[in-house]
């Protein structure tokens, strides 16, 4: 995930959450739909220096400052990426170019999220991280996508004369993005940005389950189901065996915590009798 910090940094926590909710339930190419709204709107940003200062400025009240986003956006964007870009322009940025920053990372993520959903994220990550070696193997292919004067169009049908027959369709659709938005950045930094974000996505959606014993296949597909159902986006499971478990499970996903083990409720009902 990209670096921020102090306001920025919770202001993209804040829209990390926010996206989560708009993708649950959403199919992958509505997933697809919205990131590339989002991208839409990153690449406004990064045209304009003035544009992200009138997102940004601490000294204008939310409310101008959304309607700015509306008055942009709107007949250009979905109803629910109108909502996210005018919640960011509600927040506090340590920066302008935070925002911008910010805005990346939820188009990367969504269209992840694409990927998990037609059960393609772990290839869209590998892809990725093998595109990068592919730079790094093939210079004269390094300098022509990372030129900053480069013709968008060139890039895009050198992105998919490459990869078209041979990547996964998001994998595409992520790269093309990434060379026509580089903003100034060389292509080796923006590419870590993008392969964080994916992993970022996929830890969101990976399923810690702790128990005393291995559950069965039935077992496992029925927690899968469940999981699933409540996150809005098919999951990974993760199993971690720990003989101190005594009884049920202990399920981690993101920052919530679900403990049914017999052995938490016995020290919580212990705390509570101490008291």
């Amino acid at each position: 995930m990209i670096s921020l910090a102090g306001n920025s940094r919770q202001s993209l926590i804040t829209l990390r959450d926010g996206l989560d909710e708009k993708l649950k339930g959403l199919s992958s190419s509505d997933c697809t739909g919205i990131s590339t709204d989002l991208f839409s709107v990153v690449s406004a940003l990064n045209s304009s220096i003035s544009l992200r200062r009138a997102f940004t400025d601490p000294s204008r009240d939310a409310a101008s400052k959304t309607q700015l986003a509306k008055d942009l956006f709107a007949k250009n964007i979905s109803a629910k990426v109108l909502e996210l870009v005018s919640a960011a322009a509600a927040l506090r940025w340590s920066s302008s170019v935070d925002i911008s920053s910010a805005i990346e990372q939820l188009a990367i993520e969504a269209e992840a999220t694409a990927a998990n959903s037609d059960n393609s994220l772990d290839r869209v990550q590998d892809e990725l991280f093998a595109f990068g070696e592919i730079l790094a193997d093939h210079q004269e292919l390094r300098i022509t996508l990372g030129e900053r004067l480069g013709s968008a169009q060139g890039k895009t049908e050198l992105i998919a004369s490459l990869l078209a027959s041979k990547a996964a369709p998001s994998t595409v659709r992520l790269l093309t993005h990434l060379v026509n938005g580089l903003a100034g950045r060389g292509i080796d930094n923006v590419l870590e940005v993008y392969v964080e974000a994916v992993a970022a996505r996929r830890n969101r959606l990976i399923i810690l389950v702790r128990t005393r014993s291995h559950l069965t296949s039935a077992q496992s597909e029925k927690l899968a189901a469940v999981m699933a159902k409540q996150v809005g986006q098919p999951v990974h499971l993760n199993y971690e065996i720990d003989p101190s478990v005594v009884g049920g499970i202990s399920i981690r996903f993101g920052d919530e915590l679900v403990d049914g083990t017999i052995s938490t409720r016995l020290a919580e009902a212990g705390r509570a009798l101490a008291v």
